[in-house]
């Protein structure tokens, strides 16, 4: 039997996950790590918190399947994106806390370039909209506040990088600093159409070229790790949203996935055609596997399963994530109550940085019970205005949409999504599909697969979720749903 070993760093946990070559999930291993907010809209965590949790979680999940270094085949690494993280050449340590996606700090500085004309250029050559969530803004924050951080970075005693290099270099010991394509395409420094990091953007960003990584297809033989004993190569790179539309086995245009994670993200494949959304999306790159450019359409939902969070560690209306469903289903709708989420502002298709959350609709016999109702529903509001961003973008029919995600599991929430998008909601039998999206693409890189069609040919389904709801009463219920966005913008 062939092994693939996928390290799923995410926003607010750090796992490991084993694959047979037949896409099966052998054995997981999983550790939370700290949410630092140092002020209001600031997130940050601990970049050395984060490899040591992943690489604990990595010799945790060998034990788990009985396995050892010799038996994996490859190594395959998906991450947070947009996460940005500075750290010492020589020491390999952090030069301060990671900034995280969800960080609103530089929205001044964004606002800045918007007022000097910048927006448009920098979205025609990154596919991005101009927004503190990517990685450029949190860059320049780093090396303009660190003492002695641009002198050195000048001095090429620096190394920038999203998680993914992070967690590279630490596994190859300093030898590799290196990124994929998806994820630097996140960084808001890189031309998604020439492939390269963009000689104006780092003009414009100031941000000197000697800390960058190079840049490589997703699907590549990067280098290799002795860590955990025996060498294992690192074959497969992928930012999480784009790992998830590769393990869902999206590979042709139109076909989309939504993720159902911290945030919501909803990515659509356009082959090796890149649009341009009038709609609040933005334009990334798909996951590469050759010489050829692949791109997708995307919306991100900056808070999705979080509302869960907060539903279980603000209010304190539940013990686990996992009693959200049960309490929601304690009444039969939200009884008016409508919840915004917008606790680190508002993504796509809306984009206001500065919005904040809210609970509207309350009366008194409002309960708890719709309230956990209202914050599901939330998720499916917030992917159901992307899907129809994405539909009056028409560039693709959409006929399906395949979800994963910790809140995949939930089937309250996926047959609302259903009534409200009007096309089937479909689960696959591994919802894991981000840590499969890396184990494929590390399968790829050492010859394990040939090619997609064998990575296609594994996909199965769970279950499917059709629409119940009438069309007009769906209507209605996102008609609710903008007017609430609208009185927290």
């Amino acid at each position: 039997m062939t092994y693939l070993l996928a390290l799923d760093q995410g926003t607010s946990s750090s796992r490991s996950i084993i694959f047979n070559e037949r896409g099966q999930l052998i054995a997981s291993a999983q550790q939370e790590f700290r949410q630092i907010f140092p002020q209001p809209g600031w997130v940050e965590h601990d970049a050395t918190e984060i490899w040591q949790t992943q690489f604990a979680t990595c010799q945790q999940v060998l034990q788990n399947a009985g396995l050892q270094a010799r038996d994996i085949a490859a190594l395959g690494i998906t991450n947070q994106r947009e996460t940005t993280i500075l750290w010492d050449r020589k020491t390999g340590q952090p030069l301060a806390n990671a900034i995280v996606w969800q960080d609103r700090r530089t929205e001044s500085y964004c606002e800045q370039l918007r007022q000097q004309g910048k927006a448009e250029l920098i979205q025609a050559k990154t596919g991005l909209i101009l927004d503190p969530y990517f990685s450029a803004t949190k860059l320049k924050w780093l090396l303009d506040q660190i003492p002695d951080a641009r002198r050195r970075a000048d001095a090429g005693e620096l190394a920038f990088g999203t998680v993914d290099s992070w967690l590279a270099w630490q596994l190859s010991a300093g030898k590799l600093h290196v990124t994929d394509v998806s994820n630097a395409s996140r960084t808001m420094l890189y031309n998604i159409h020439r492939g390269e990091w963009d000689q104006d953007l780092l003009a414009w960003f100031d941000i000197p070229p000697s800390v960058l990584p190079q840049v490589l297809p997703s699907s590549h033989r990067f280098g290799e790790t002795s860590l955990l004993g025996d060498s294992i190569p690192i074959a497969g790179i992928a930012g999480d949203q784009q790992a998830a539309l590769f393990g869902q086995a999206c590979f042709t245009p139109g076909m989309a996935k939504n993720t159902y994670g911290t945030g919501c993200f909803m990515l659509m494949h356009t082959g090796d055609k890149c649009p341009v959304s009038q709609n609040g999306l933005i334009s990334t790159a798909a996951c590469q596997t050759g010489p050829q450019r692949q791109y997708a359409l995307e919306g991100s939902v900056f808070i999705g399963g979080a509302v869960v969070q907060w539903l279980r560690d603000g209010l304190k209306a539940i013990q686990h994530s996992t009693d959200v469903e049960d309490l929601a289903a304690s009444v039969p709708d939200s009884g008016g109550v409508v919840f915004v989420p917008s606790f680190t502002g508002l993504g796509a298709p809306y984009w206001v940085p500065s919005a904040k959350g809210a609970i509207l609709g309350l009366s008194r016999g409002s309960t708890v019970g719709h309230i956990a109702r209202a914050a599901l529903e939330s998720i499916a509001f917030q992917s159901t205005a992307l899907l129809q961003a994405m539909t009056r973008d028409a560039v693709f029919p959409i006929s399906e949409l395949r979800v994963d995600g910790g809140a995949a599991a939930n089937n309250l929430l996926l047959q609302f999504q259903a009534n409200l998008l009007g096309i089937p909601v479909i689960r696959p039998k591994v919802t894991e599909t981000t840590a499969l999206g890396a184990a494929y693409l590390a399968g790829l890189g050492t010859g394990i697969y040939q090619n997609t069609d064998e990575c296609a040919a594994l996909w199965q389904m769970d279950r499917q979720f059709f629409p119940t709801m009438s069309r007009d009463q769906a209507a209605s219920l996102m008609q609710e749903w903008e007017i609430a966005v609208g009185r927290v913008r």
